[in-house]
Order: structure tokens, then C-alpha cells, then sequence
């Protein structure tokens, strides 16, 4: 997720009541499983930020690899003083044939390993399931890292991958892309010389294809274009190449002008990113002194540059990016279900199966939610919506680095009473319920609302709320999937929120 891309986002700028004794389930209840993930990062800025908030959330999923490689923006080169020339237009015309270009090196992990170590007894406190510092330092290895698109020999991280996609564990591995995707391309080719011309191809084909999706923030080198998508078509991706924009540097463009204080350095300075113990004290932020190793183009933190920026006038803590942060945002158990609905929408956005690739999940023109601060239909907006939840939800996790169980916010239980996911016929009038708690004993809001876009019910809804109960009194000429959201916010000085997706099929 690169910075110069702004200039792309400029050019682009429901569910029922407990089952009834004439209604059935529609399909089976979300699975609690932790997914599965590796992580794959060319060490941005960006990436480092994105990967601090990460380890906040590291007992969400079951963090499985963390590969450094390279992208369009960032690569090590030879060693030898060998030119290269980009293959992408923009890096191409921007830098011309170079050596090298902002490279972080391989060890900007380390420290951040170390901090989390230092605030892990607090964290794990606060939720099971967080990873010691040792066992995520065991799985960090190095890609292929020299250019641009580099995927001609094996590396550590390519090997690493390739283990993983072959190994006898079936639950579905998502590979998050936040630079290019050379090393997971380099760990796919290693697979297919190895097999190909094999009895066992077939099945080891299979085999990756089922496991395998991996979760890309824009294309950052042109490895899925030229080698994994025709030789893997059957390889799932989810691609996000518009609704990140609001968690990148362009945000103040894309996030409304109500919502900016979020990003602000009021809230990030003192809500996140100071007092809160030495992992978010090494989050970059505008005008905060800090400088990566590396990268002559890091210039935020210098308090003297705030103004007229790239992206527009800053002030101190303020947001720089986290691009790729919607890929993990996605595994994030909320109570949204989009984990095998990435078009259900989620934390992590919405995306929807392309129609002239079956296998690709994305976003674009095809996946417009109704932004009620334009009033216009927006490209963002699937994003956007969730955006207050999870800065609210950020600066509760940062309380947890350096606050006891007792002093902190934790997350409201939420859960449908009864079935959510049902079939009904038209004009039924339903009562859909819910059960909540809070395990600080904070008191609770419930909302309930209808995600028009999402599903394709095309009548009226009308929705009654009483507490934690809603009727929905169905239009007697329409059918459909409908799908209704509750909404629940603790009263915490950090609300967070749960939420429960009733999904119906209307007959």
C-alpha cells in the first residue's frame, strides 16, 4: 500500500427471528475456528504501523508466518550495484533505473517483537490466546527481497510458505499481501516445478487451491498478473484496491470530516500512541520525531514538514497509514460472519465475487455502499461504516498494554437468542432477539439496522427495536436475502462493539 497511489483513489473519487416452527435455517451457523494467516510485507511505514495494530490483535487468529519481501516501492537490491527498472508505470516513470530503492532492511521487526514482549503479561490479561514474543520470533523469515518482482530462486520465506501450503493442515490460509506478491508467487512456482510433471500433481494442485486465499492491498509488483493468476486460476484472492483508502495516507480525503478526529493527534497522541507502554510508542505518526532506516522518502515525522504535505496539512501524532491493516481486520471475529462472506462486508471491508473470474474477490464500481455523510453512493463507504468501532476498539487494546483487567474496556458478549440465519415468507411480521453482557458490567447500546447492499431483498423492512429486540415487518410483494445487523456498544471511555447478522431468505 503505497502513498503515491492517492493519486488513483482522486481519479475514482436482512435476516430474521428465532425459528419458528414454519421456518428453517438457511445455512449453518459461523464457525468460531481462529483463521489461519501469514503475513508478507515489504516494511513501509505503513506496514510497520499496520503490524504494531496487529499485534494488538494477535489472539484474534492464529498468526502462522511473518515474511519480509519486497515490492514496487521498496527492494534491497543485489548487492552488486545491478540496475533495475520497474515493471509497474508509476515506479517505473518515477525513479528510472536504480539499484535499489527505500529499502528498511530485515530487522525493523525486531524491536517491535521486543516491545510486545515487554507489554504481553498485560495483554494477556485482558483475552486468551495472545502469542509469545518467542514464538512469533520464530516465525519470521526472509523472502525474496532483492528486486522488484523477484521470485527466480528459493528463499527462506518462499520455502516457509511452500511448507505451509503442503503440509496436511486443510483450514484455510490466508496470505496477506501488503507489498508484492513475489514471495508467495516464488513458493507457488516452487511447488508447481516440483510437481508438475508428477502423478501427484493433481492432487497437490488441489490441495494448494483449497487452502490457499490470499488477501492483496492494491498490486504492488506484477507477479499475480504474469504467474500466479494463469497458472493458479483456481487460487482464491481477495483484492482491495478502494475501500483501504480511509486507513491510508489519502485519509483525510476519504474518511468524513465528523469522523477525522479519530485519526487525529488529540486521539492518537493520547489515546494510542503515548502512556501506552513501548510497542505503540514506536507507532510513526506525523511530526513525532521518529525516522525510518531506509527510506529517504520517510519525512513525516519531522515536525517542520506538517504543513501543505502531500496529503494535505498535519498536526502532531497525527494518522500517517495503515493501508494494509483491512487484511487482518477481515479475520476478526466481530459477529459480522464475513470471514466466508468477504461480499457480507465486514471490518476488513466488502468484496464481491467477480463475475469473469469466479476465483477473485473485489471491490471497485461494483461495490458501492450509500455513504449518508455525501448521500452518495461511494467506493469507500464499506469501509468507512466501520471506522468509529475500530479506532474505539484500538485505543481499548492499547489501554490493555499497560492496564490491569479491572481498569480496562473489553468487548461486550453478543449473541442471536435463538437462530440467525432463517428463511420466512413475504409480509411476515418477525421478532429477531439477541442476548448481550458485559463482562465489565458497562451498560449497552443496541442498535438494529438493515445492510441494504448487501443483500438482495428489494421490498421495504420495517424495523420496531425494543431493546434488545426488533420487529421487522416484511413487505408482502418482495423476496430475497435480507440481512439485519444489531449493533452493540458498551458506555466505556473507549466503546467497543459486537455485533449479530441476522441473514433471512424471503420466499
Amino acid at each position: 500500500m503505497k502513498s503515491i497511489y492517492s493519486l488513483i483513489l482522486l481519479a475514482l473519487l436482512f435476516a430474521c427471528q428465532p425459528e419458528t416452527q414454519t421456518q428453517k435455517e438457511s445455512s449453518p451457523e459461523p464457525s468460531s475456528t481462529k483463521p489461519r494467516t501469514i503475513v508478507t510485507t515489504d516494511g513501509e511505514i505503513d506496514d510497520v504501523d499496520s503490524f504494531i495494530r496487529m499485534l494488538l490483535y494477535a489472539n484474534e487468529f492464529r498468526i502462522e508466518g511473518l515474511i519480509y519481501s519486497s515490492s514496487m516501492w521498496h527492494y534491497k537490491g543485489d548487492g552488486e550495484g545491478t540496475l533495475f527498472t520497474s515493471e509497474m508505470e508509476m515506479t517505473k516513470n518515477m525513479y528510472g533505473a536504480i539499484p535499489d530503492l527505500r529499502w528498511p532492511g530485515v530487522e525493523w521487526m525486531n524491536p517491535l517483537l521486543d516491545a510486545y514482549e515487554t507489554v504481553y503479561p498485560k495483554l494477556s490479561q485482558h483475552a486468551e490466546g495472545f502469542p509469545t514474543a518467542d514464538h512469533l520470533r520464530s516465525l519470521v523469515r526472509v523472502g525474496n527481497i532483492d528486486f522488484e518482482g523477484e521470485m527466480e530462486v528459493d528463499t527462506e520465506g518462499s520455502d516457509f510458505i511452500k511448507a505451509k501450503l503442503l503440509d496436511e493442515e486443510m483450514e484455510p490460509l490466508y496470505l496477506q499481501v501488503w507489498g508484492g506478491t513475489n514471495t508467495i508467487a516464488r513458493a507457488l512456482k516452487s511447488i508447481e516445478d516440483q510437481y508438475k510433471n508428477t502423478p501427484e500433481w493433481t492432487s497437490v494442485y488441489q490441495k494448494v487451491v483449497d487452502k490457499a486465499i490470499i488477501y492483496a492491498i492494491l498490486d504492488q509488483d506484477a507477479t499475480y498478473r504474469k504467474y500466479i493468476a494463469p497458472n493458479w486460476p483456481d487460487l482464491k484472492i481477495f483484492y482491495n484496491s478502494n475501500q483501504f483508502w480511509c486507513f491510508a495516507y489519502s485519509w483525510k480525503a476519504a474518511v468524513p470530516e465528523s469522523q477525522h478526529y479519530l485519526f487525529e493527534g488529540e486521539f492518537m497522541g493520547n489515546e494510542i500512541i503515548n502512556g501506552h507502554g513501548p510497542l505503540l510508542k514506536q507507532y510513526y505518526s506525523y511530526g513525532d520525531g521518529q525516522k525510518q532506516e531506509g527510506d529517504d522518502e520517510h519525512i513525516h515525522g519531522d515536525p517542520t514538514k506538517l504543513e501543505n504535505a502531500q496529503w494535505g496539512t498535519f498536526g502532531i501524532y497525527d494518522f500517517i497509514s495503515e493501508g494494509d491493516s483491512p487484511a487482518y481486520l477481515h479475520l476478526i471475529d466481530v459477529g459480522l460472519d464475513n470471514l466466508d462472506h468477504p461480499e457480507w462486508g465486514g471490518w476488513g471491508g466488502r468484496l464481491v465475487q467477480s463475475a469473469e473470474q469466479p476465483n477473485r474477490w473485489e471491490d471497485g464500481k461494483e461495490v458501492l455502499d450509500y455513504n449518508p455523510f455525501t448521500e452518495k453512493l461511494d467506493a469507500t463507504y464499506p469501509q468507512i461504516r466501520w471506522v468509529e468501532a475500530i479506532q474505539q476498539d484500538f485505543a481499548s487494546r492499547a489501554d490493555w498494554c499497560v492496564m490491569d483487567f479491572a481498569d480496562a474496556n473489553h468487548a461486550p458478549d453478543v449473541k442471536a437468542s435463538g437462530a440467525s440465519r432463517l428463511y420466512a415468507k413475504a409480509g411476515e411480521t418477525l421478532n429477531l432477539q439477541i442476548e448481550a453482557s458485559d463482562p465489565d458490567g458497562d451498560a449497552l447500546t443496541t442498535q438494529f439496522w438493515v445492510y441494504k447492499e448487501v443483500g438482495t431483498y428489494g421490498g421495504e423492512a420495517v424495523l420496531t427495536p425494543n431493546g434488545n429486540q426488533v420487529e421487522v415487518k416484511l413487505d408482502p410483494s418482495s423476496t430475497g436475502q435480507l440481512h439485519v445487523i444489531a449493533e452493540v456498544s458498551d458506555d466505556g471511555t473507549h466503546p467497543m462493539t459486537r455485533y449479530v447478522r441476522f441473514v433471512v431468505t424471503i420466499e
